[in-house]
């Protein structure tokens, strides 16, 4: 199983980024996917969630009205659409599918919100 995260970069205050995550070697549509991100220091911290049909989503307060969740169970990707962003955004966002005890990380990619 592999899990690809893309998108990530430097941006201002108040930008957008799109983060994607492709995955592979498991039945995708079966598997709940998250997005975590993680600083210095910290554990990781959930960020948003999305079921398996994609109707439902569930964000942390922090990103709340600024990030979407999206996923397609074709191309078997997770999205990450991050718009306002702030400094304290700025981590390792990470893809990560759970199907009951089977469970699997992405490697992490780096964002950065910087003036």
């Amino acid at each position: 199983v592999q899990l690809v995260e893309s998108g990530g970069g430097l941006v201002q205050p108040g930008g957008s980024l799109r983060l994607s995550c492709v995955a592979s070697g498991l039945i995708f549509s079966n598997y709940v996917l998250s997005w975590y991100r993680q600083t210095p220091g910290k554990g990781r911290e959930l960020v948003a969630h999305i079921d398996s049909p994609g109707d439902t989503a569930n964000y942390a307060d922090s990103v709340k009205g600024r990030f979407t969740i999206s996923r397609d169970n074709v191309k078997n990707t997770v999205a990450l659409q991050m718009n306002s962003l702030k400094l304290e955004d700025t981590a390792v966002y990470y893809c990560y599918a759970r199907r009951d005890s089977r469970a699997y990380w992405g490697q992490g990619t780096q964002v950065t919100v910087s003036s």
